[in-house]
């Protein structure tokens, strides 16, 4: 190949990316504009409390997902004042795959939660954004007579389902925040 075809592509592969060079910017970055970046936004969402029984399981979840949540959005226990509400529900799902053979009772098992959550502004009132997630985890029971082995492996499963509905939820709203829909 000769050094003028090299150079006409390498001029051509330049000028493509100068063209383009403008229109990608970090999602995290400050805006010279003046615009609020996108951190500061994600700092004035309120996270107000699951609606679950006080005591009861799906009450300890919404709280693991709520202070999930509020670690990924503000870095902190507080953002700034509010100019969205973040309402979340959720139910969860519970199966086994697969059974010993000569006790019958499982060996792993499946723990899921379907979350829905809605994005409301605060000022009007209306609703922005919804959405839907989910998250599925498989654990082990570790012995079939050890029933404190699997009460911690079923809590460690419900953890990272938790974890894992959070960043699906922030991912989300750093997608609205940004891109705007």
């Amino acid at each position: 190949m000769s050094l003028a075809k090299i150079a006409a592509r390498l001029l051509v592969v330049a000028a493509l990316s100068a063209l383009t060079a403008g229109c990608f910017q970090p999602m995290y970055a400050a805006h010279t504009d003046g615009t609020p970046a996108l951190r500061e936004k994600l700092m004035g969402v309120d996270l107000p409390p699951v609606d679950k029984p006080n005591g009861s399981r799906d009450a300890r979840l919404g709280v693991e997902i709520r202070n999930a949540l509020a670690f990924k959005l503000y870095g902190a226990a507080t953002g700034m004042p509010p100019t969205h509400k973040l309402v979340i529900r959720f139910s969860t799902t519970r199966s086994s795959l697969i059974l010993d053979p000569a006790t019958a009772l499982p060996s792993i098992e499946n723990y899921g939660i379907d979350t829905q959550y809605n994005l409301i502004e605060i000022v009007s009132n209306r609703s922005v954004m919804t959405g839907t997630t989910f998250s599925r985890v498989s654990y082990d029971i570790p012995g079939q007579l050890q029933r404190f082995a699997r009460q911690r492996a079923f809590r460690d499963a419900e953890d990272r389902a938790c974890q894992e509905i959070a960043e699906n939820i922030q991912t989300r709203l750093a997608s609205f925040f940004t891109a705007g829909s």
